[in-house]
């Protein structure tokens, strides 16, 4: 049985969490939160007292934290001192890609195989097991890493070395924020223009609109039942952690002198909902505020 320490049991790694223990692996989770410790032992996990106790004989580390302030923290506090040095440690945040890079790097000098492996698929995929996984690691590694990753993935795919999966998931989810933005400006039109919305659905879903944020994540409540639209937009991706993704792209553009007129534009629409009081909300709520619902 294979030993997994997780750390990090938010609105995604909880569903991630569990899928391993559904799979029959021994997982010791921690969180800072009681209450998610709790839900972890309800869910077969094991709760440890702290990060650093969580990873101890631990053959597979998996964080999943917010930034890449707390993915370097615990790294460094808690995980290379601790941890075997034959442990597969693999990072599924969505940070800066500077920062994977050094928690790589830092820990291969100790001797450790390491990867960054952000997800795409939000809550329901978290749930479900069948989230998307963009891998930065050596080759030689991957194909342990996809062993470990999959019971929580539907799809597992390398896109180079170390920080290459921080690259790919930065890029989709600057073009994820643009096409959610542009589809809630699709619906706000329909709607001025007297089109009932699930008429829009039905007809653009089937022709050269139809893209994820519409057919599989629709703004508008109704067409698509599992959508957070359906449920005021609760659950899901907050719009805090686009806004923080959308601010990422951001940084990587104006450092690599790449143009992203329309990221920028997007960036700077997350910021109005977020100051609107609605970071906690899911990112297609932007749809509200386009509406002057918000």
């Amino acid at each position: 049985m294979t030993r997994i320490a997780f750390i990090g049991l938010g609105n995604m790694g909880s569903g991630m969490a569990a899928n391993q223990a559904k799979a029959g692996h021994e997982v010791v989770a921690f969180d800072l939160s009681a209450d998610a410790l709790a839900r972890a032992k309800e869910q077969g996990m094991s709760a440890a007292a702290s990060a650093a106790e969580a990873v101890k004989d631990a053959n597979v580390v998996i964080t999943m934290l917010p930034a890449g302030s707390h993915v370097r923290d615990v790294y460094m506090d808690a995980i290379l001192p601790n941890a075997p040095t034959d442990a597969l440690l693999i990072d599924c945040s969505t940070i800066d890609v500077d920062s994977a890079r050094t928690v790589a790097r830092d820990a291969s000098m100790r001797g450790f195989r390491a990867a960054d492996a952000p997800v795409s698929g939000g809550t329901a995929a978290a749930n479900a097991g069948s989230l998307t996984f963009m891998v930065g690691c050596r080759e030689q590694d991957f194909a342990e890493i996809e062993e470990a990753l999959k019971p929580m993935a539907k799809a597992i795919i390398r896109a180079g070395d170390s920080g290459t999966g921080q690259a790919a998931k930065i890029c989709n989810n600057m073009l994820l924020g643009i096409s959610m933005i542009g589809v809630s400006e699709a619906f706000a039109l329909a709607e001025g223009l007297g089109l009932d919305g699930q008429k829009f659905f039905d007809i653009a879903s089937q022709a050269s609109g139809q893209c994820w944020s519409l057919t599989s994540y629709c703004p508008w409540p109704g067409p698509v039942p599992a959508a957070p639209s359906n449920r005021d937009y609760e659950g899901g991706f907050a719009a805090a952690m686009m806004l923080k993704d959308l601010k990422l792209a951001q940084d990587a553009a104006d450092t690599t002198g790449a143009p992203t007129p329309l990221g920028g534009a997007a960036e700077a629409l997350y910021s109005e909902l977020v100051q609107r009081g609605y970071a906690n909300k899911d990112f297609s709520a932007i749809l509200q505020m386009l509406r002057g619902r918000l």
